[in-house]
């Protein structure tokens, strides 16, 4: 498959946020602001693509040669949270700031099964290791895109009066789910 379809359709079609709802956590908890959206979206971007790379090359060369695949998950955990732990790592020399801001949404990318389910659909998609790594970066930055528009939204529902009853979680989910109803628009543009 081209590379760039890869990119085009983890970004728009097969969005992990929008269209398979996973990685909701840190999508409702992070977009409070652009800033954070913004860093937390390229710690998600960095972690996705190189945690694509490497559970390509566990599967691929311990787990299908040993026979160990239902070790799959367990491990494909234990390589994000290295991953995420060096990430952590890196954000906190660089940008304290950026860190705090983060908050505890940093650490949650190892759980975030969004990054999870990208290492495991690879797999399953049967991705050569580069088509897994574009794939990755595809799927960090529709995850990214989705968090700033999110982010972005949020910021204009602040200024608008809403009534009380759909204030915080309320319009939030409401404002995702049309999001998402937008992006099925998207649906059937790459044939698959």
């Amino acid at each position: 498959m081209n590379l760039f379809l890869i990119v085009v359709s983890a970004v728009l079609i097969n969005n992990f946020i929008l269209t398979k709802f996973l990685g909701l956590c840190p999508f409702v908890g992070v977009s409070n602001q652009i800033d954070a959206s913004i860093g937390m979206g390229g710690a998600v971007i960095f972690v996705m693509t190189i945690a694509s790379a490497v559970a390509w090359l566990f599967q691929t060369y311990i787990l299908n040669p040993l026979n160990i695949g239902f070790l799959q998950t367990i491990s494909y955990i234990l390589v994000i949270a290295a991953l995420v732990q060096f990430c952590e790592v890196v954000i906190n020399k660089v940008s304290p700031s950026l860190k705090q801001a983060l908050g505890i949404y940093l650490p949650l990318i190892t759980t975030n099964c969004a990054v999870l389910g990208v290492a495991i659909l690879n797999f399953r998609s049967n991705y050569t290791f580069i088509e897994s790594v574009f794939n990755g970066f595809g799927s960090g930055l529709g995850f990214t895109m989705a968090l700033l528009l999110m982010a972005g939204i949020r910021e204009r529902i602040e200024l608008a009066p809403i009534p009380r009853s759909l204030k915080g979680a309320s319009i939030t989910f409401i404002t995702a789910s049309l999001m998402s109803l937008a992006f099925l628009g998207f649906s059937g543009l790459i044939p698959q």
